[in-house]
């Protein structure tokens, strides 16, 4: 047995020799080295070499447009079902158990401070505006951006009171730079909307993370079974729930409405919850494919994982997820100099999102826009998107 295994080993050895004296003396010229190449680079800007290999492989199965389904209420049960097996936090019920801690008269309406339970897991504090009357009134749940800046969250889009100086001048620097000088939620209120505006984890009264610390506080959920982005989502349905639960909101007219993170918010929750009955979304929205690529914002991780559920992408695009929202009316405004969304990539999540729309006859419900913009919300988009949603309630 030995001499046999001993014969099959010398045998294979000189081939083998043979094969490199060969190789060696004919195939390889030794001084260049780009032929003695045995492996691929890792990592380059961030991205595995082989990302497009991988991009190439997302062919989103469950997407309407997939042609793999037929009965669209059917495949809006199925796909907002996945969206939510993704969000990785679904905390014991309890209940809000509200308190109003401080009100000021603003005139037309009043601005209340109010600390609930937004989960088993947080109670906040949180800002309720509320038009002057009887009612019902319609609502809208406002959404606060990202940003990078972690000291103010509601107060990007609420006039805070009871605050401290530090506080207040960062919100005013910050509705001069993104929301051409206009606090969205009091401008709904004035035109007489209910208004509900929560910190986002790590935002505002609920930051100690900052930007430095968002990608590490992403790791550290995701290590105890969670998600940033699902928490996220989740208090955004709570939020829903509680505005529905105010005794003046006309809960047959609640929209959501939100900027750069607040869209991705309020498409999100449009999607999620059948209460939200319109939503108006700012400066997010593109194909995945375009925003991982060398040098988009997105691939640079830290920011990303406010809007990121695991596995997510192998079954949904954005715009699918913003598709389970269809047939209500929906609107997506762009800026055309918005560096952190490439326009053709934009254009692109439009059609699709038209096309999800136009195959339930909807499309005359869904507004998009470019505008001649950088990513804010200027007055003269809110004056717009504000009327546009008017009309869909049918307020003069």
């Amino acid at each position: 047995m030995k001499s046999s295994l001993l014969n099959i080993y010398l045998v294979f050895a000189g081939y083998a020799f043979a094969h490199a004296q060969a190789t060696s003396s004919q195939d390889l010229d030794l001084s260049d080295t780009s032929k003695l190449t045995y492996q691929t680079v890792g990592v380059v800007d961030n991205l595995p070499v082989f990302y497009t290999k991988l991009a190439d492989r997302m062919t989103f199965p469950m997407s309407w447009l997939s042609g793999n389904y037929h009965d669209f209420t059917e495949w809006r049960k199925i796909a907002r079902n996945k969206l939510m097996q993704t969000l990785l936090y679904d905390p014991p019920p309890v209940l809000f158990d509200p308190v109003v801690i401080g009100e000021e008269d603003r005139g037309t309406y009043v601005a209340k401070r109010i600390v609930l339970n937004i989960s088993a897991d947080s109670r906040i504090l949180t800002y309720l505006l509320e038009p002057k009357g009887p009612g019902p009134f319609p609502a809208a749940l406002v959404l606060h951006d990202h940003g990078a800046r972690f000291d103010i969250g509601k107060e990007k889009v609420v006039r805070p009171f009871d605050v401290t100086h530090d506080r207040m001048n960062s919100s005013q620097e910050w509705i001069k730079s993104s929301y051409g000088g206009n606090y969205i939620g009091d401008e709904l209120a004035k035109a007489g909307y209910i208004c509900f505006v929560i910190d986002a984890l790590n935002w505002g009264d609920r930051g100690g993370g900052g930007y430095a610390g968002q990608q590490a506080l992403s790791s550290n959920l995701l290590h105890l079974g969670a998600s940033l982005a699902g928490v996220i989502a989740y208090e955004d349905m709570r939020s829903v729930d509680y505005l529905s639960s105010v005794e003046k909101v006309d809960t047959t007219r609640i929209a959501a409405i939100g900027l750069s993170m607040g869209s991705f918010r309020a498409f999100q929750i449009a999607a999620l919850k059948a209460e939200i009955d319109a939503a108006v979304s700012i400066c997010w929205m593109a194909p995945i494919k375009d925003l991982i690529k060398p040098g988009e914002n997105k691939a640079g991780g830290n920011s990303a994982y406010t809007m990121l559920h695991p596995e997510i992408f192998k079954y949904l695009d954005h715009m699918d997820i913003a598709g389970i929202a269809c047939p209500k009316p929906m609107l997506f405004y762009h800026g055309r100099y918005d560096g952190l969304f490439p326009v053709p990539a934009v254009e692109k999540a439009y059609q699709k999102l038209h096309e999800i729309w136009n195959s339930q006859n909807a499309d005359s419900r869904l507004e998009t826009k470019i505008w001649d913009v950088k990513h804010e919300f200027s007055g003269e988009m809110q004056k717009e998107a504000f009327q546009w949603l008017n009309r869909q309630f049918g307020i003069n």
